[in-house]
């Protein structure tokens, strides 16, 4: 059976990237399609067999605004020709899912998320442009001929997978009110972090702007493990929609050690708010990271995402999440059990589940078990089986 992968663009490292590296497990012989490719910021990818790209490749200068694209990658995508392929899989936010393919192909779009600056967050991004494009004069009045016409199109490029797989609940919702198509529901793979035995002390370095103790691990009835530190945790990139703005406001006025990963546009405007209680630890390793997650007493996670990745690496740790109660939180925190929800993306709503958190237990067990769903062994297993029932089918 020949195959091939189609995604947006190779040059990054995050969450859609876990799932094609999963996916070139399960079809190894199958070459990866996509608009551009950087080689240095995505050296993941030279595991596929081959990776071919568009006519845009040839704009670098366009590289780092790739919002720009948009109303030319609708065109790069239709150019590709995968009439010798008996299965295509599109793995996609944005325009991938927009390649044609003949009767005789079965294309499977894997939907990150209906194209977010399109539909679900379509107002905040013509209010707030990204800031790579903040010099363009006039940006919103110039941006909505090309919204427009480029809405259109992704209408019309989702009916053309034969099936849809959402990667949430929060997603298959998405799919249902703005392409207006039922889809199937895979959870997406999840490799937690590789954490230090117990007994390996987790040291901050000298100039950390919060005390932060040594994990430590303690033995209760019910061979329940509970942990117990002194600083909460954000895992995030620092921009607008995370809502870190928001864990930062509560932080400061609970006066609580809270230890901020990531970078990101905010960065600079954050810091500036921030109180002596709050640390930014910038990019870390994903070996170092794996240890803040062990050490911290609960993950703070104040957005809303289409499945989110970090919530299930904290459980893996052992450790707790405070989530907004919205999006694929809903799908990967089990309440009470593996961490609480607050309601509203307010202050007083987030600083009142810190409270109500602080005199709660959780087992080891319960958010270790509940993080395993979410393996990329099951990932392989549903996906293979699903591709296996559509191609008997066809």
């Amino acid at each position: 059976m020949k195959t091939a992968i189609v995604y947006d663009r190779v040059n990054k490292w995050g969450g859609a990237e876990r799932v094609l590296l999963a996916l070139h497990e399960l079809f190894p012989e199958a070459p990866l399609y996509t608009s551009v490719y950087d080689k240095k910021k995505a050296p993941w990818a030279k595991v596929f067999p081959k990776v071919k790209t568009t006519f845009l490749q040839n704009l670098p200068i366009l590289n780092n605004y790739h919002e720009l694209l948009g109303w030319l990658t609708p065109i790069a995508y239709e150019t590709f020709n995968f009439d010798k392929y008996d299965l295509v899989i599109s793995v996609t936010s944005e325009a991938a899912k927009g390649i044609i393919t003949k009767p005789k192909t079965l294309h499977l779009c894997y939907c990150l998320t209906p194209t977010r600056y399109l539909w679900s967050g379509y107002e905040e991004y013509l209010n707030n442009p990204p800031k790579n494009l903040s010099w363009i004069p006039l940006y919103k009045i110039l941006s909505q001929p090309f919204l427009k016409y480029t809405k259109k199109w992704d209408m019309v490029a989702a009916q053309r997978p034969d099936v849809m797989i959402a990667i949430s609940t929060e997603v298959k919702k998405r799919i249902k009110k703005y392409y207006k198509r039922e889809s199937e529901l895979v959870y997406p793979p999840i490799e937690p972090p590789k954490f230090r035995k117990k007994n390996q002390k987790h040291k901050k370095p000298d100039n950390a702007g919060c005390s932060i103790s040594e994990i430590d691990y303690v033995q209760t009835s019910g061979s329940k493990n509970l942990i117990k530190t002194d600083y909460y945790l954000v895992v995030s990139r620092l921009v607008p929609y995370k809502r870190v703005d928001l864990a930062i406001e509560s932080f400061n006025k609970l006066g609580l050690p809270l230890v901020i990963i990531g970078t990101g546009s905010e960065e600079k405007g954050l810091k500036r708010v921030a109180k002596e209680n709050i640390h930014f630890e910038g990019f870390v390793k994903e070996e170092d990271l794996a240890n803040y997650y062990l050490n911290a007493k609960a993950l703070i996670y104040p957005q809303e995402e289409d499945f989110g990745i970090t919530a299930v690496e904290s459980q893996a740790a052992g450790t707790p999440v405070i989530a907004y109660k919205k999006g694929g939180a809903l799908d990967t925190v089990i309440d009470s059990k593996t961490g609480i929800f607050f309601e509203e993306q307010r202050k007083e709503s987030l600083i009142e589940a810190i409270q109500r958190f602080e005199s709660l237990d959780f087992s080891k067990e319960d958010l270790v078990k509940n993080a395993k769903k979410f393996s990329k062994d099951r990932f392989k297993k549903e996906f293979g089986r699903l591709v296996d029932e559509l191609l008997l089918a066809k």
